[in-house]
């Protein structure tokens, strides 16, 4: 495996599932990735391609969801010159050109009914057939597929047929996701920053400060390892002293007191229309006296307001004081100022 696609992890959940992967590579039968997006479905089907028989043979990917409805069945199996509007030659489709290797079918509950259709022929008998052809064509050609739905669920919705989930399911690799691999998150952060660190000319890698590891174990990764690998660049690229370990990490990078507002849906039919733009006022934090309570201490009144709006808009830019002073509107100094009056630096 080349160095860009090698696996890095030692969670026993990522191990099993590299294991099963290096066993059934051997097989020469049909194989499902299943896993959330970001999990590396896209090395585990290289990993059984590599590690079979077929290794020195084509190893052809094909995205079913980058594909229109109209088209796919003519990428999958070819066609005649004239079968359709601008078929002006015939070509190979991504069966033949797998012929002998493994072809890699991504985003495979995307596929049309139609084209799953003939999908299963072309597993079950080993034939395909160009659009616009009336002979079949013999092909050898081992199938991996992988989709992050859960596929027999889609079988009871009638979005799936069950006789090609029957024939593809011979074996099932599911991916754990990042959450659920303990003890992996610091092992690929360090790895993606090490890398980083390289490519922007520091001399040494300082590591991560204690903050940026607690964020990082707290956080979800719905993107998994592709999510953190954005996060662990960019909060390394952002950081201005590569002397000291990087303990400031950006989640979102959409984040912005200036981000544009999204626009709100369109009602449905019979519904209330939203409010005018100067109808109501943006939320704020509730002042102390809103709910009609006498205030017997002014002073300390505002200066809980005041700790409770920094606190709200630090958590809101992630930590970032500058951020946070230019959504406040404050210059730099008086907002180190009114964190440390307050108590929450960190």
């Amino acid at each position: 495996m080349e160095r860009e696609t090698q696996f890095i992890g030692q969670s026993m959940a990522f191990q099993d599932a590299v294991e099963r992967a290096s066993q059934a590579a051997t097989l020469d039968r049909p194989v499902l990735v299943i896993g959330e997006r970001g999990t590396g479905k896209e090395l585990i089907a290289e990993r059984l391609h590599r590690l079979s028989a077929r290794w020195d043979r084509p190893y052809v990917i094909m995205n079913c969801a980058a594909m229109p409805e109209t088209l796919i069945e003519s990428e999958l199996f070819g066609h005649e010159a004239g079968a359709f509007t601008g078929a002006t030659r015939s070509r190979a489709g991504r069966f033949e050109e797998a012929d002998g290797g493994t072809l890699f079918l991504d985003e495979l509950a995307t596929m049309s009914m139609g084209a799953q259709e003939r999908l299963l022929r072309a597993v079950e008998y080993g034939e395909v057939t160009r659009v616009g052809a009336s002979r079949p064509i013999r092909v050898d050609v081992r199938i991996v597929a992988a989709t992050n739905e859960h596929l027999p669920a889609l079988v009871e919705d009638n979005r799936f047929r069950a006789d090609l989930l029957d024939r593809l399911s011979f074996e099932v690799i599911t991916l754990p996701p990042l959450r659920a691999r303990e003890g992996d998150i610091e092992v690929l952060a360090t790895y993606f920053g090490q890398r980083m660190a390289a490519v922007l000319g520091w001399e040494e890698w300082p590591g991560f400060g204690p903050r940026a590891l607690a964020a990082m174990e707290g956080h979800d990764w719905p993107g998994n390892v592709r999510e953190l690998r954005n996060v662990i660049e960019r909060g390394i690229y952002r950081w201005a002293d590569p002397a000291k370990p990087v303990d400031a990490l950006s989640f979102d990078p959409f984040a912005s007191p200036w981000q544009p507002k999204a626009r709100p849906a369109a009602p449905a039919s019979g519904s209330t229309p939203p409010a005018a733009p100067g109808d109501a006022a943006p939320a704020q934090p509730e002042a102390p006296a809103a709910s009609g309570t006498p205030v017997s201490d002014l002073r300390a009144a505002v200066d809980a307001f005041e700790r409770q709006i920094l606190s709200d808009t630090m958590a809101r830019c992630r930590y970032n004081q500058k951020v946070a002073a230019e959504a406040l509107g404050l210059s730099y100094d008086q907002i180190r100022h009114a964190l440390k009056k307050h108590g929450l630096n960190p």
